[in-house]
């Protein structure tokens, strides 16, 4: 798979992202699809969310990212500010954006819920170390060609009341990617793939 930034730039250039009504997603949220390049190997970065009672993602693997506030001049700004303020990176500053992928509806526990989430790539154009916030227990960077390639493929055993499920994930480092984060970032290769 090409992974090079010319070729992304490119099929993310060509794509138009689906959206979600807000009749059926009244709420909405945006997370920052962060990419770096480093010897021609494109990594993506991810936070594990802190544990926090009420939260439905809390201890998730995930993009930096939330809900939309009335504040926010347009979703791209809510991508921007919830990443300056859960890991502590200036995109403005910092990085360029590519484009918009696919807009996905929320899920948690299993439910569906009436909120839409769009996701916003970026790279990284001046390093800026991750600086955590106490929304998030850790940051790292996934290798996106490891994932591509199946080498971080895995099933991840999840319980709903009496129903088990067998869903796909990547294991990297002692973290678990799986549910939304998983499905964004497999649109995103499906999307450069072609």
């Amino acid at each position: 798979m090409d992974l090079s930034l010319e070729h992304l730039s490119e099929r993310i250039n060509q794509h138009e992202p689906v959206t979600q009504s807000r009749a059926t997603a009244p709420r909405r949220a945006a997370v920052a699809v962060l990419l770096r390049y480093q010897r021609e190997s494109p990594q993506v970065l991810l936070m594990r969310r802190a544990e926090v009672a009420g939260d439905r993602w809390s201890g998730h693997v995930s993009f930096p990212g939330g809900r939309e506030e009335e504040s926010d001049p347009t979703l791209i700004a809510t991508a921007v500010r919830e990443t300056r303020e859960e890991v502590g990176v200036d995109l403005d500053s910092n990085a360029r954006l590519l484009g918009q992928i696919d807009a996905v509806r929320a899920i948690a526990r299993g439910k569906i819920l009436p909120m839409s989430i769009t996701p916003f790539v970026f790279v990284e154009e001046h390093p800026e170390q991750p600086r955590p916030s106490r929304e998030a227990a850790e940051v790292f960077w996934l290798p996106l060609a490891r994932a591509a390639s199946g080498e971080l493929d895995d099933r991840y055993p999840y319980r709903k009341g009496p129903l088990r499920l067998d869903l796909p994930c990547w294991r990297y480092d002692g973290q678990v990617i799986w549910g939304l984060t998983f499905d964004m970032l497999s649109s995103l290769l499906r999307l450069i793939r072609g």
